[in-house]
């Protein structure tokens, strides 16, 4: 069974790679009819890394699982004919085109608003529609980094690449978030909405703790010299004698004293409040880390209220005893994924159905 928030919402996806797919997908998995279009040569992403034998990549099945998909040439006549009727009975485009691509096409905010004025038309693009940046080429990376998100993490001799993506899920969820409130002003006052989001300023908009920080006297916070970016002992991810990692999440001072008690370093509890970085005490916590392997540390603070977890692989973390518990975990031959993260009145949104090949014929046939 399925969610059904969304039910009778038919959204239109003009777009490519992560960001806009993702976004979709979510909506589809809240219960919307999802469609989306590729150019005749398909979207990018099917060559990007893992193919199956088909030689089609399975993070494009993953990220574009539960929608339907068609090929529509733009530029030529019957493929502008068959969009229009698309948007026409639409509630939903999403786009992720340079701005002045629809344009070029004949597909506007103006023209399409002429096509259905209800439309919900959300461009998620990566400086957003305005401003001098407005065509500049990016990727993730030169987006965290321009929005300042990269300066504070990693080691302090270099930041690293986020990953999973950052801006990508960043904007996705704005995305998201920012079609659903539509919808709802649309149901109140009947208006459709031309919505501009950036997949740059949506990561910087996670950054306000570092945005803030870089107002007061002392500056932004150095890379390992921060409370939740290495320089506090007590939140930090340390090597274990097995070359494993373990995550030590003792914000709180009770947690950290649990924690020097079980470890058997009582008199460590009294150094909490040690000035950032805390280089002698990280020094310590390394040395004290790489006395036990990590199975060691689980058996030994399984049971101890500390904030403490293994960093496990993507695998393990899918075997997980709470995931399965919670039901939201799905995997088959060569692919695994977590379903929406949502329990709705006790159910989850169920397992996606694979991703369908539509003609533009079959489509139109139940579309209006």
């Amino acid at each position: 069974m399925s969610l059904d928030c969304l039910d009778g919402i038919k959204v239109l996806d003009l777009s490519q790679y992560i960001p806009g797919p993702f976004a979709t997908r979510q909506l589809a998995d809240m219960g919307a009819r999802v469609v989306k279009i590729e150019p005749p040569q398909g979207d990018p992403m099917q060559g990007f890394g893992a193919p199956d034998e088909d030689g089609i990549s399975i993070y494009y099945k993953v990220i574009n699982a539960g929608k339907a998909v068609v090929r529509l040439d733009l530029k030529a006549q019957d493929g502008q004919e068959a969009f229009k009727k698309l948007v026409a009975g639409a509630d939903v485009l999403l786009e992720s085109f340079r701005p002045g691509t629809l344009e070029r096409l004949g597909f506007g905010p103006e023209r399409l608003r002429e096509l259905n004025p209800g439309l919900i038309h959300c461009a998620l693009s990566g400086f957003g529609q305005t401003g001098p940046y407005r065509l500049r080429a990016g990727h993730d990376l030169t987006y965290v980094a321009l929005a300042g998100a990269l300066a504070a993490q990693g080691t302090a001799e270099k930041p690293v690449v986020a990953d999973p993506p950052l801006a990508d899920h960043a904007g996705a969820l704005q995305a998201v978030s920012a079609i659903l409130a539509a919808l709802i002003r649309r149901q109140r006052t009947g208006q459709g909405a031309f919505l501009d989001v950036s997949l740059y300023e949506s990561a910087m908009s996670w950054t306000y703790l570092e945005l803030s920080a870089s107002q007061r006297p002392q500056g932004g916070t150095a890379r390992e010299g921060g409370l939740i970016n290495g320089g506090a002992a007590y939140y930090r991810i340390y090597r274990c004698k097995d070359g494993r990692f373990a995550a030590l999440g003792a914000l709180e001072p009770k947690f950290w004293q649990a924690f020097c008690e079980a470890a058997g370093h009582g008199e460590l509890a009294g150094r909490h409040g040690d000035p950032f970085p805390q280089t002698a005490l990280i020094a310590a916590m390394e040395a004290l880390f790489s006395s036990r392997s990590l199975d060691a540390w689980q058996s030994l603070l399984a049971k101890v209220d500390c904030c403490f977890e293994a960093v496990l692989t993507p695998g393990e973390a899918l075997d997980h005893p709470h995931l399965a518990a919670r039901g939201l975990s799905d995997k088959g031959p060569g692919w695994a994924d977590l379903r929406l993260p949502l329990l709705l009145d006790q159910m989850t949104a169920g397992a996606r159905k694979p991703l369908e090949y539509k003609s533009v014929q079959d489509l139109m046939a139940d579309w209006d």
